[in-house]
């Protein structure tokens, strides 16, 4: 199911991505995982009004900055453990919606080094403000 069928706001909404961000983090419940740091690929998707990202002088303050996903990504990497995937995604989620001009956001993050006969596990989650 698309997030427009979600939301239909979202029919409205410019989408703004970052794909396949790799970060090294301590993650995960297991002794083992507590130790070191895991590789996880996050991406992330945000939904903007056209309303209030439509450039009218080809100008960045016209529209939201990427920066804004990937210092928010960061930031919460460097916070330190995190138990669980859904906590990670919950975390970010709720910290891109804070942005005044961002309606609705899609995060996921995998795991690609958990089993060796998989690509990946992961979690996603996608939120609207009400």
């Amino acid at each position: 199911m698309s997030a427009a069928a979600l939301d239909p706001l979202l029919l409205s909404c410019r989408r703004l991505f970052l794909r396949d961000y790799e970060v090294r983090i301590n993650i995960g419940v297991h002794d083992h995982e507590k130790r070191a740091e895991q590789r996880v690929i996050i991406n992330v998707d945000l939904y903007v009004p056209l309303a209030v990202s439509t450039p009218r002088a080809d100008r960045l303050e016209e529209v939201l900055d990427y920066d804004f996903i990937r210092s928010t990504v960061a930031e919460r990497v460097q916070k330190g453990h995190v138990h669980l995937q859904e906590t990670l995604c919950d975390d970010l989620v709720r910290q891109l919606l804070t942005h005044p001009k961002v309606h609705a956001a899609r995060v996921s993050t995998a795991k690609p080094d958990v089993y060796a006969d998989c690509d990946a596990v992961g979690v996603e989650v996608f939120r609207s403000k009400p």
